[in-house]
């Protein structure tokens, strides 16, 4: 078993940055995909970027590329989202997420883990 805890979020001014971070811990001795998804009220759970287990290939979002990189330490089990130049569409909460990556690298059903969710707030 797996446990993704996020941290990272709160509010912004659009234009702003934040850098989220997801530790995981339990059977962590095999690498697995990493992503992160973002979800916002009244709308389905949207693919933001994924990471290879190796950290080798990243695959991002049309809306946030340019913008969000996504990137991972395995020393200390950690995948990080920087997030840069903010928008208020941005706003949702976002989830980290692992697993065998069988349906997309930004498809929900690529992934069996997930952590709790942090919420991202950027205002105008």
């Amino acid at each position: 078993q797996v446990q993704l805890v996020e941290s990272g979020g709160g509010s912004v001014l659009a234009g702003g940055s934040l850098r989220l971070s997801c530790t995981a811990s339990g059977n962590t001795d095999r690498a697995k995909w990493m992503a992160w998804f973002r979800q916002a009220p009244g709308l389905e759970r949207e693919g933001v970027a994924a990471i290879d287990p190796r950290g080798g290939f990243t695959f991002s979002a049309t809306t946030v590329k340019g913008r969000f990189t996504v990137s991972r330490d395995n020393a200390v089990n950690t995948v990080y989202l920087q997030m840069n130049s903010l928008k208020p569409e941005d706003t949702a909460k976002y989830y980290c997420a692992a697993g065998e990556m069988r349906m997309g690298p930004l498809h929900v059903g690529s992934y069996n883990y997930w952590g709790q969710g942090t919420q991202v707030t950027v205002s105008s």
